[in-house]
């Protein structure tokens, strides 16, 4: 189930919560069901400096750990 972020239209409290795309989450503040899930920016991998020549060629461009996309 995907990680999504939802804001409660009762207390106004932002959280994350594994769900499905249908289901509605319930507020862990209040426990209203009356949600909205946010429009969420995706995750971008932090690699520390001189980690490059460390990943295995053999992988795709980014993976665990690794990321060799041009900065």
């Amino acid at each position: 189930m995907p990680l999504y972020e939802f804001v409660c239209q009762t207390c106004h409290n932002q959280f994350e919560a594994l769900v499905r795309h249908d289901e509605k989450a319930e507020c862990p503040a209040c426990s209203s069901r009356e949600t909205e899930r946010k429009l969420s920016l995706p995750g971008i991998p932090l690699v520390a400096a001189g980690a490059h020549s460390a990943c295995p060629t053999d992988l795709p461009p980014c993976g665990p750990g690794c990321c060799r996309l041009p900065s």
